[in-house]
């Protein structure tokens, strides 16, 4: 089976705003919810993150970079596929997976930025705070 190019990311979503939208419904809270909760995973965010770097992977070289099973890798990328956010393609025996939706690599950048500006916060905040003595 030749090589067969998977379809270009999607730009993430053209919306309002955040400040500007109604208040979210909870049907919309829990559909949100359900989302964070595939991404709060270890494994998955670093299968991403992989993606993101090398545009296509196959599970094989997935699974060598993070040092996993490819069965075990196929799972979690079965969680994020079900998302959406991924599409692959069969070539031969192998699967190739790709990020299809830039929504996911912004945010990842933003979960990053976050995580990083936390820990300068806190380190600051450990080096300002009074010191118990006990």
């Amino acid at each position: 089976m030749g090589k067969t190019k998977l379809p270009p990311a999607t730009e993430c979503c053209e919306r309002h705003p955040l400040k500007q939208r109604p208040l979210m419904s909870p049907i919309q809270a829990g559909g949100l919810a359900a989302v964070f909760k595939v991404l709060a995973n270890e494994t998955r965010l670093r299968l991403l993150h992989a993606l993101v770097r090398a545009d296509e992977l196959c599970v094989t070289d997935l699974a060598a970079s993070l040092g996993m099973k490819p069965q075990a890798v196929s799972n979690q990328l079965q969680r994020l596929s079900d998302l959406g956010i991924l599409a692959s393609r069969r070539d031969g025996t192998n699967i190739h997976y790709r990020l299809v939706d830039r929504c996911v690599s912004g945010l990842l950048d933003q979960g990053w930025c976050l995580m990083e500006e936390a820990g300068d916060r806190t380190r600051l905040t450990d080096r300002a705070a009074p010191r118990c003595e006990g």
